[in-house]
């Protein structure tokens, strides 16, 4: 077979970030009872919440903050826009959400059987993400995936994060790999699939969203399950 490493994403890929996230704010939310704060509703306070942390993660992944100044400022800005200053409450909610939302077990469709079947064909199978180590650990142990997978590498332990060309060529090198028999799985176009391109390995973008683009990329695919399809 052409490939012999599969390298995935984790967070939007494999473990459905998005559900897990959800469930653990909206149980902080009420527990720091937040709407005495002046918050009008969970749905409010999370659809803003979104908007700020991915402007944080850009920052993050463009190298114009760092870890701590991201995990400092993302749920303090969020109150800002409802006019509330309440920096220690901030941090708690933060602090509890670094240490509860790990623990999820929400998994995109498909993901543990595919990964079976992929294990079952003999693929070696690792993860490249850009969250932090202390998180993903946590994830890896509590998604009871965590065996399918032989390198877990987290961009902290690098020092970049993807797409920079460093993680994949460390990736590569933990894996005993080399480009023309690898492939990378990821649901970002940019950080994910042309990151690998840009080092010279082949791609899947998971694009369960349709987004429309004009990059020329190995694989699309909208499901997970659609891997074996590629992986004859």
């Amino acid at each position: 077979m052409k490939y012999q490493h599969l390298f995935f994403d984790w967070d939007h890929t494999l473990w459905d970030f998005e559900k897990n996230s959800e469930n653990s704010l909206r149980n902080l939310f009420i527990d720091l009872n937040l709407s005495c704060q002046g918050i009008p509703s969970f749905e409010v306070f999370y659809r803003m919440y979104l908007l700020v942390n991915e402007q944080k993660w850009e920052m993050y992944r463009k190298g114009q903050i760092d870890k701590a100044e991201l995990r400092a400022t993302r749920f303090r800005d969020t109150f800002k826009r409802f006019d509330i200053i309440a920096d220690d409450i901030a941090w708690t909610l933060e602090e509890r959400y670094v240490l509860e939302t790990p623990h999820g077990t929400e998994l995109i469709e498909g993901t543990d059987e595919t990964l079976t079947e992929l294990g079952n064909r003999g693929y070696h199978m690792h993860i490249i993400t850009n969250g932090f180590t202390e998180s993903q650990t946590i994830k890896f142990a509590e998604s009871g995936l965590k065996h399918h997978f032989k390198v877990l590498l987290c961009s902290d332990q690098v020092g970049v994060n993807k797409p920079d060309s460093k993680i994949f060529r460390a990736a590569l090198k933990r894996a005993e790999a080399e480009r023309k028999e690898s492939l990378m799985i990821g649901d970002n176009l940019i950080a994910d699939c042309i990151g690998a391109k840009n080092v010279g390995i082949d791609q899947v973008f998971f694009n369960p969203n349709g987004i429309v683009h004009s990059e020329q990329l190995t694989f699309e695919i909208k499901r997970i399950p659609d891997l074996l399809d590629i992986l004859v």
